[in-house]
């Protein structure tokens, strides 16, 4: 987390225990600490918002200046009114009642100026905190491992970033000037109205046990309601993401009505909670309207007795009307807002247990090493298991020297991508070393490593941009010379210039107006603009066509040369040139040696080329 960020933790802490949805069963961070986790802690979240709003000190400061002056001049308005009524409007003084009524007008003006300046204040209050919000979870997002986003789908995690901070800008943006203008005016109302009469007073504050009951019952349900509405929301939101993305396979296998049907069972679980999370608060509004009449109709009342007894003027009883309205307001006021506060805690407790998790650039006390990598790969008698109890590699060893090519065959399953997860510290082992260049993998620093190997991956996936903007990634301060000299290098640059924009044609999302092959080669010339030391590549050629092949194959050629690389295939004709060629089963290696070699074993290897000549014969 950044230095501004009032959620900052500790970069060397000890590792969380994460449970199985991605979260830390234990403390999480408070505001300046060491992180602590919390279970619907309301208090815990409020000072982890203030940390934020704290941030916004000026624009706090002006917020507070003008909620206290427009409450002053609310306040000084029903005053003004009954000694408009006793002084001059009794009294039929028709030039003082017109200059009591331009005094009024101008404290109206006046609030309506300073109310105006509030809100806008207010406005940039909350969208600036919610943005160093937003900020904050996105660069979590970047920064948690891989494990996290196997177990959560990306919808749900997009929900948190968009919806829940969404509900806490709304409430910002009206509760810290409804909180701050409500004690405000009900300690201002309250002096006010004592001191025009103490019997006046104690009857109008007869209501307020009764409304703070009813508050107290409706409230102590809606929290639970608002937060699994939030996560009703979630699901709806993953489920669009996924189908959406997965069209064309629903729509191959003729699906669609099933999907339809499926979201017609989420999103009518998220109508029933909404509706019962919505009804209950739409509830309060004419609850807290039905007191105000009360009171109104208490003071009439009263205040008509002690007028006939000559213990209070017309224009006292005027000034309590008013003054009650504008006491039992702002309780009706934070009544409406509780419920919106409950489910602006909800969203922020579940951005807060995204920022609690441990980044994944928590390292060892011996971490730091940014040398340069040679490419010596050694797996030490690995164990790993996504799940402790069932192994996926099994005492796995192997040697890759620098500039080698080692070949990963297998069938599916069998833990070869396992094997790049690892090498990549996707995941760390549970068992065994990795050595790189004679050091052990986890004393090294991630992002250091990471900087030193180059991934092309089966789903050559491109961002939204333009295709040089695409390649540059690989390197960012590359020139563009290089940009395009790595294109060449890719064999990408003569269809990139036959494009009508050439290499600042701007790809849509996915790059969905490229083929397959050519987005393959732009993964290809990002790979060379980086010159990793270590390349692996991952079914690189197994979604495109014979002809692509070759040209993707001649680039590949040319990005291994003089690096160490691990390719993962099924098409054995691209790795017969392996220094080394394991066939992984069972997350062992069942076979070991060159193309020649295992053909003479007349294995597993043997089988698999034969089977795939056969193929290619008949075809």
């Amino acid at each position: 987390m950044s230095g501004s960020n009032p959620n900052t933790s500790s970069a060397n802490k000890a590792p969380a225990n994460i449970d199985q949805m991605g979260f830390r069963s234990g403390p999480g961070p408070r505001h300046g600490e060491v992180p602590k986790v919390r279970s619907k802690d309301t208090a815990g979240t409020l000072r982890r918002i203030w940390g934020y709003l704290k941030l916004q000190g000026a624009t706090l400061i002006w917020v507070v200046a003008c909620t206290v002056l427009t409450t002053v001049f609310s306040l000084l308005a029903p005053y003004l009114i009954g000694k408009m009524f006793d002084d001059y409007i009794v009294k039929r003084q028709y030039d003082g009642m017109f200059r009591m009524g331009m005094i009024l007008f101008g404290v109206y003006a006046l609030g309506a100026i300073f109310t105006w300046i509030q809100q806008y204040m207010a406005s940039s209050l909350s969208q600036n905190t919610v943005r160093d919000m937003r900020h904050d979870l996105f660069g979590q997002y970047q920064r948690l491992p891989v494990p996290f986003f196997d177990r959560k789908s990306h919808g749900e995690l997009m929900s948190r970033a968009v919806n829940d901070i969404a509900n806490v800008s709304n409430t910002l943006n009206q509760t810290v000037v409804q909180l701050i203008a409500s004690v405000l005016m009900l300690a201002g109302s309250v002096v006010m109205m004592l001191s025009l009469s103490v019997w006046m007073t104690l009857i109008t504050v007869l209501t307020v046990p009764l409304i703070v009951f009813i508050t107290k019952k409706v409230t102590k349900y809606t929290r639970r309601f608002f937060t699994e509405q939030q996560k009703q929301l979630g699901e709806v939101n993953g489920f669009v993401q996924e189908s959406i993305s997965g069209l064309k396979v629903v729509k191959t296998f003729g699906n669609e009505a099933r999907s339809i049907e499926r979201f017609r069972e989420i999103n009518e679980r998220l109508r029933a909670v909404g509706v019962k999370a919505q009804s209950l608060s739409g509830s309060m509004g004419p609850m807290m309207n039905t007191m105000r009449n009360l009171t109104f109709l208490i003071i009439a009342v009263f205040g008509g007795m002690f007028a006939y007894h000559d213990l209070i003027t017309i224009g006292v009883i005027v000034s309590f009307l008013n003054y009650s309205n504008q006491f039992s307001q702002p309780i009706n006021q934070l009544a409406n807002q509780y419920n919106l506060f409950q489910s602006a805690v909800a969203g922020a407790e579940r951005v807060f247990e995204v920022l609690d998790l441990d980044p994944e650039t928590a390292q060892a006390a011996t971490a730091g090493t940014n040398r340069p990598i040679r490419g010596d790969v050694v797996f030490d008698h690995v164990n790993f298991g996504y799940k402790p109890e069932a192994p996926v590699l099994k005492n796995l060893s192997l040697h890759a020297a620098p500039g080698q090519t080692i070949a990963l065959v297998g069938p599916t399953g069998a833990g070869k991508t396992t094997i790049i997860n690892l090498l990549t510290r996707f995941y760390d082992i549970q068992s065994g070393r990795i050595l790189i260049d004679g050091q052990e993998i986890r004393e090294l620093d991630k992002e250091a490593l990471r900087s030193q190997i180059g991934l092309v991956l089966q789903d050559a996936y491109v961002f939204s941009g333009t295709i040089r903007e695409n390649i540059r990634y690989g390197r960012l301060e590359a020139t563009d010379q290089e940009v395009e000299a790595a294109a060449r290098h890719a064999n990408a640059d003569a269809f990139i210039r036959k494009l009508p924009a050439g290499y600042d044609t701007y790809l849509n999302a996915e790059g969905g107006n490229l083929s397959q092959g050519q987005r393959q080669l732009l993964t290809i010339a990002r790979a060379v603009l980086a010159n990793p030391a270590i390349l692996i590549l991952d079914e690189a050629t197994s979604n495109v066509d014979t002809r692509t092949e070759l040209h993707i194959q001649e680039a590949m050629k040319l990005l291994m040369q003089g690096r160490t690389s691990f390719v993962i295939a099924h098409r054995l004709s691209t790795i017969q040139e392996a220094d080394a060629i394991l066939v992984i089963q069972g997350g062992e290696i069942a076979e070991r040696g060159t193309h020649e070699e295992l053909l003479q074993q007349k294995g597993f290897y043997a089988d698999m080329y034969d089977n795939q000549f056969a193929s290619t014969q008949v075809s």
